[in-house]
């Protein structure tokens, strides 16, 4: 970030940076972050971006630009949509490090773990959504961030007409119809 100081050349960065952090949302399928060690800046970024977050019990994570006379912008879009204003906003202007607890209580990861179990709990974890129709992920995926931007309204009507489109596809008939086998007591 040394090497040219030019306006254009920070615009180009960033722009590039947006753009990627864009990508992992607009990606059909979850993107499952898996942290251990330090999460800083635009790693705390991406980890925001990730559909999910599963950290290592001593993993700690931080916006610190701060420290440095740098406000952490980019990471902010991510971190408040992913952390509640305030605290999301403390981490912005303080650029203290908050622990894995912390970061699960705030929203910033799903779950936290032992390092040891780190990869069998993220493999468990995308095991149990490859499970899943992979149409139904990622209608929901695309539905799940389109009405997150939406007022209300507009939300329950694409979510009504994401949910309709849905129930055209056969994996979501036939679920249907083996709930409805289920509770008449008809073998699956």
């Amino acid at each position: 970030m040394r090497a040219e100081p030019s306006l254009e050349y920070y615009q180009r960065l960033f722009e590039r940076c947006s753009r990627m952090m864009l990508t992992i949302q607009r990606l059909p399928v979850p993107v499952i972050a898996r942290v251990q060690g330090v999460a800083t800046a635009a790693g705390c970024q991406l980890v925001a971006m990730c559909d999910l977050a599963v950290a290592a019990r001593d993993a700690r994570f931080a916006v610190s630009g701060v420290n440095f006379g740098l406000f952490c912008s980019t990471p902010s879009v991510a971190l408040t949509r992913n952390v509640a204003r305030k605290a999301a906003f403390e981490m912005l202007v303080t650029g203290d490090f908050i622990s894995a607890d912390e970061a699960m209580a705030k929203g910033l990861v799903n779950r936290v773990v032992a390092l040891e179990r780190l990869e069998a709990e993220v493999e468990a974890l995308a095991a149990g959504i490859v499970a899943k129709p992979r149409a139904a992920i990622a209608m929901g995926k695309a539905l799940f961030y389109r009405q997150l931007e939406a007022g209300i309204a507009d939300a329950y009507a694409d979510a009504g007409q994401t949910m309709a489109s849905n129930m055209m596809e056969a994996c979501a008939l036939d679920g249907v119809q083996a709930f409805v086998d289920r509770s008449k007591g008809k073998p699956t």
